[in-house]
């Protein structure tokens, strides 16, 4: 980007919605004609629930949550909705490494009034908005097969909004700090175990206490907690915490993506 149009673009008056708004409409526009793309990854968690959860109730049955028995399968769908809303903003903000390193995308954007500021908005609420959108289909199918057991639940797709926007905006960030496409491996060496092991499949009450601890800081955790908590009416104060949780590292990987973006594009 030339100096002349990074000064314009600085001198700009902020008009952050409207940017973000602009960025979003793009990418519905680019979408319209590869919807199979978002409408395929619905898919995932109903294959864990029917070829995986299902087969395993026969042989676990019932198991203890805040004190209470639950059937296994109610117990794991609230956790495949959280896994299903972080995927889906996570692996979306994925291809913000692909407009920024390779088809530079943000250099054409940001010669315009929209701002890295817009940009790291309006990619983080499109990766939320894919998120719910796994969210929302996969809720209807648990919902029909009668594994929410509590009116809490018709906050479930809220919640997934918060899950959404914690990976969307931490993926941002760490989009921004790749150089090629191995590096991805590393996104996957972390994002596989902690789906396997955030009390997803078990209770966390199975682990040792120090690796106990360790799982309780983990964000899809938080998530997790917070969706089983609303489908099962276990519904308490630490639900607060998972908010707050979640809150921050979206709100943190906003910032720090933000001013990534712009060190990237002016550099």
């Amino acid at each position: 980007m030339t100096e002349l149009v990074a000064r314009a673009r600085l001198t700009t008056p902020s008009r952050t919605s409207l940017g973000a708004l602009l960025l979003i409409e793009r990418n519905v526009m680019v979408y319209r004609r590869t919807w199979m793309i978002i409408f395929s990854g619905v898919f995932e968690p109903l294959f864990y629930l029917f070829f995986f959860v299902y087969p395993l109730q026969k042989f676990i049955g019932d198991v203890t949550f805040e004190g209470e028995a639950i059937e296994y399968a109610a117990f794991v769908a609230p956790a495949l909705l959280a896994a299903s809303a972080m995927n889906g903003a996570f692996y979306e903000s994925t291809n913000v490494f692909w407009k920024l390193r390779f088809a530079k995308t943000y250099e054409s954007i940001l010669a315009t009034p929209v701002r890295p500021q817009d940009v790291a908005l309006g990619e983080t609420a499109w990766a939320v908005v894919r998120a719910m959108l796994y969210s929302a289909a996969y809720l209807a199918v648990i919902i029909a097969l009668g594994l929410v057991e509590s009116p809490w639940a018709i906050l479930a797709l809220p919640a997934t909004f918060v899950i959404g926007f914690a990976f969307a905006g931490a993926g941002i960030a760490a989009i921004t700090f790749m150089r090629t496409w191995k590096d991805f491996d590393l996104i996957q060496l972390i994002m596989l175990p902690m789906f396997m092991f955030s009390a997803t499949f078990y209770p966390i009450s199975v682990y040792p206490e120090v690796l106990e601890w360790i799982v309780r800081c983990l964000p899809l955790y938080h998530g997790i907690e917070l969706i089983r908590a609303l489908t099962t009416g276990a519904v308490g104060w630490f639900q607060l915490v998972n908010i707050a949780y979640l809150g921050a590292m979206g709100l943190l990987g906003l910032w720090i993506s933000s001013r990534r973006i712009d060190r990237l594009l002016l550099k």
